[in-house]
């Protein structure tokens, strides 16, 4: 008798869990919900630290190609991050442009890489409290030799040329390798300035006074000619609806997403638990090459 309820149990379980998995696999396949008539605004996200480019600029595609899409806003909340990803990001808001109006809308932050993405958009929106601006390339190394020699751990490295190891913990910097890295960031920094003198109209020598690294609120920002304008989200989709000639409320939409048995148990606490991590992992402004 007992065993009978055991292998009852185990069956209601079992089908259960069938279901769920049957359920999710639906919802893959169907995607969202049907979205409402009229003219829509697409919304794409650039949160947290930015180390890699490809689920934003494949968002970005999305939206690009969407016939019912007039226009997009560019979600900002992130204090920058590594130089290849935010301009692949940039480069993929610019191709963006030449079809459909842009706008980006700074949140909390949107400083360094985060900085560097939104001046791809035709209008860049922050609120007068945002943190932006830290145009600036920085490069972090650590050197660990005395602690290791403390602890009597010698490090060895055979290498195939002299900068091979640059930056390497077990020793001191080199004043040729210190040298071609500060060459590095400043080509890097370079870079950089260019893009903000080019897309914000800014005399070249005016950006470099400014492209030492320090933030601004946006309130500086705007009296700088860094951000077109003051205003929180919904000025910015009201920004983008006016300039793709958008008539009425339009409709808010957001990248499709299929997802999986894990995502709909567990998506949201692991993007809590991912964003806590990499907030503690990286607070600062920095636009950094890692």
């Amino acid at each position: 008798m007992q065993l009978s309820r055991i292998l009852k149990g185990s069956i209601i379980v079992a089908f259960l869990i069938l279901a769920l998995i049957v359920f999710s696999f639906l919802l893959s396949l169907l995607g969202s919900p049907p979205l409402p008539f009229g003219e829509k605004i697409g919304v794409v996200e650039v949160k947290g630290v930015i180390v890699d480019s490809k689920k934003i600029n494949e968002d970005l595609i999305k939206m690009r190609e969407r016939d019912d899409v007039r226009a997009i806003v560019l979600r900002i909340d992130s204090p920058g991050g590594g130089v290849a990803p935010s301009q692949e990001i940039y480069e993929e808001v610019r191709r963006t442009r030449k079809k459909k109006k842009v706008v980006a809308s700074i949140g909390s932050v949107a400083a360094s890489g985060g900085y560097y993405i939104a001046l791809g958009a035709d209008r860049i929106v922050a609120n007068p409290g945002s943190i932006t601006g830290s145009i600036g390339v920085v490069v972090e190394f650590a050197n660990i030799k005395e602690l290791l020699t403390r602890i009597g751990i010698k490090g060895y490295v055979i290498k195939s040329g002299e900068f091979k190891d640059i930056g390497s913990p077990l020793r001191e910097m080199t004043p040729r390798e210190r040298d071609f890295l500060q060459r590095l960031v400043k080509e890097l920094h370079q870079q950089f300035i260019d893009v903000v003198s080019e897309n914000r109209g800014i005399e070249r020598k005016k950006v470099e006074a400014l492209a030492d690294g320090r933030i601004f609120t946006g309130t500086q920002a705007l009296k700088l000619g860094l951000i077109d304008s003051l205003g929180n989200f919904n000025d910015a989709i009201d920004l983008a609806a006016r300039l793709a000639g958008i008539k009425g409320k339009p409709v808010i939409v957001y990248p499709e997403r299929r997802r999986g048995i894990w995502s709909l148990l567990f998506g949201e606490v692991e993007a809590l638990l991912r964003r806590v991590y990499m907030d503690s992992q990286y607070p600062a402004f920095n636009y950094s090459v890692q």
